[in-house]
């Protein structure tokens, strides 16, 4: 698949670029996707939820009513889970959410999601630029010229660039991030995903298997 790469004034430089079929063209595989997104997600989570059982809620054991006799379950004492106050029965403890996934099926998912975003045209290439200073304004009209800032965006660079990242940062529709820090949910999370000359070979490099 060839793209055209533009400027950052949005002008066609008469250059294109071939994305690797092994990564950009394969038939997408929906649940090696869902799988990836999954741990993805997973890792996201603190798992530091807490809440008291009976045993750790502060107060007497002194039973506070008759145990039979009074036609009603016995309840014991103030710490009771069916006591306002109590304990409760099977509550959250901290835990790892995190689960195992095989490398192939990793590599699977994100080849998967580049291939959905080159089926549906949404990647743009543009020629690598950087900023002389962090601006916001500068980014947006960039985006403006490339006609994808009026939906969610990913730039993808082939290394870190704090000026740009920093120009981007205030934008609520838009990420910027480095080729090797390309995953599955990222991808699929953004509508527009724009790529610089160098970061498809970084990508095509390190997606390659």
């Amino acid at each position: 698949m060839e793209l055209s790469v533009f400027n950052i004034k949005g002008e066609d430089t008469g250059r294109k670029v071939t994305l690797d079929d092994a990564i950009f063209g394969i038939e997408p595989n929906d649940h090696a996707i869902y799988l990836d997104v999954k741990q993805y997600l997973a890792n996201q989570r603190q798992g530091t939820h807490k809440s008291k059982e009976r045993s750790e809620v502060s107060g007497s054991t002194r039973k506070l009513i008759r145990q039979k006799g009074g036609g009603g379950a016995r309840r014991g004492d103030i710490n009771s889970p069916v006591l306002v106050g109590g304990g409760r029965v099977f509550g959250p403890k901290p835990r790892d959410y995190g689960f195992k996934l095989n490398k192939k099926v990793k590599s699977l998912a994100r080849k998967s999601a580049l291939s959905y975003k080159a089926k549906n045209n949404a990647i743009v290439v543009v020629e690598d630029f950087t900023m002389e200073v962090p601006k916001t304004k500068e980014f947006i009209t960039i985006a403006k010229n490339l006609k994808v800032a009026d939906k969610k965006l990913l730039m993808v660079l082939p290394e870190k660039d704090n000026l740009v990242y920093l120009s981007a940062r205030n934008l609520e529709k838009t990420s910027v991030i480095t080729a090797s820090e390309l995953n599955t949910y990222v991808v699929l999370n953004a509508v527009n995903l724009v790529l610089t000359e160098r970061s498809v070979a970084v990508v095509e490099q390190n997606f390659k298997a």
